[in-house]
């Protein structure tokens, strides 16, 4: 898939349902965005970075579906690869409101702190980003667990996820047996097939995610909706999809850790996986490095929060 290709989802059963390559951090197949054309109330899920917001714009018409009529803009959770381009699609959609996780959704209204935090996490990455478009006050609705998005022949029922980030919610679609996973179930590499951790700074939470894998499991959708990178057929059975990625990211963690025992220099380890990143081929080198960095930077935190 090509930067700004639009694709109708055919997995499983899914109808009604696009998604955008936004060609986030200059790379293919990394991060998407949906389009849900419900004849009732047409809606964004997650928004991207901003940078390519022309991209999402012109999905948007290529869907058929006009400014006017979006009705609503969901966001998984605030962080800018997922919410950094709410504020743009809110600007040019006047009737269309942000559905945004009410833990956090004030940093949407003023992004100041979100754009702050975001250069720590991601260092040179930022290169790649905007500055987000604030989003009107009287245009956010808060969201939280148990609550349910009417989009009229589907509708988004709202599932807390809190290990990637407190923040972070899966939005479940009934209708097409399918969920919006955000990063709650790892990174899918369409390329390659196969799951990939992510665990970046400041809040990653190992228990919390697997806790979250559990709640997936529950769900069991037949499709994985994931915005690194896509859909993804699990079948009548996600379990094994889950268990697998909840496997990946255990042994990253434990990775991690047995090198920060052995060098005890954080800079040290960061530099030993960035040397061994394993995506290089699929994402670039860049973004691969960036990527290991942001992850293991991620997981240094959290080992010393629980100690």
């Amino acid at each position: 898939m090509e930067v700004g290709d639009v694709r109708e989802v055919t997995t499983g059963t899914c109808s009604d349902l696009y998604y955008l390559d936004t060609g986030m951090y200059e790379t293919s197949e990394y991060g998407a965005v949906y389009i849900i054309d419900d004849d009732d109330r047409p809606a964004v899920v997650d928004t991207g970075i901003g940078t390519n917001y022309d991209l999402l714009a012109d999905a948007l018409a290529d869907v058929g579906i006009e400014r006017d009529d979006l009705a609503v803009i969901a966001v998984t959770h605030i962080h800018l690869d997922h919410a950094g381009g709410a504020g743009f699609l809110a600007r040019d959609c006047p009737n269309a409101d942000v559905y945004a996780p009410a833990i956090g959704a004030d940093h949407l209204i003023d992004p100041s702190q979100l754009v702050a935090g975001t250069k720590r996490a991601v260092g040179d990455q930022w290169d790649y980003y905007v500055e987000p478009e604030p989003v009107p006050e009287d245009r956010i609705v808060p969201i939280e667990d148990g609550d349910v998005i009417d989009l009229g022949a589907h509708e988004l029922r709202v599932h807390a996820t809190p290990g990637h980030a407190p923040h972070q919610v899966v939005f479940e679609d009934p209708g097409n047996d399918a969920v919006f996973v955000a990063d709650a179930a790892g990174i899918w590499v369409p390329e390659t097939e196969e799951i990939r951790e992510t665990s970046p700074p400041s809040q990653f939470d190992l228990e919390q995610c697997l806790e979250d894998v559990e709640t997936l499991k529950e769900l069991d959708p037949d499709v994985f909706l994931y915005s690194h990178f896509g859909p993804r057929s699990v079948g009548d059975d996600a379990g094994p999809a889950l268990e697998e990625y909840a496997t990946v990211l255990s042994k990253w963690v434990a990775a991690v850790e047995s090198k920060r025992d052995e060098v005890a220099d954080d800079e040290a380890v960061i530099e030993h996986f960035v040397d061994s990143a394993a995506m290089d081929d699929v994402w670039g080198e860049a973004k691969s490095s960036a990527e290991t960095e942001k992850n293991t930077r991620g997981v240094l935190g959290y080992l010393e929060r629980r100690e």
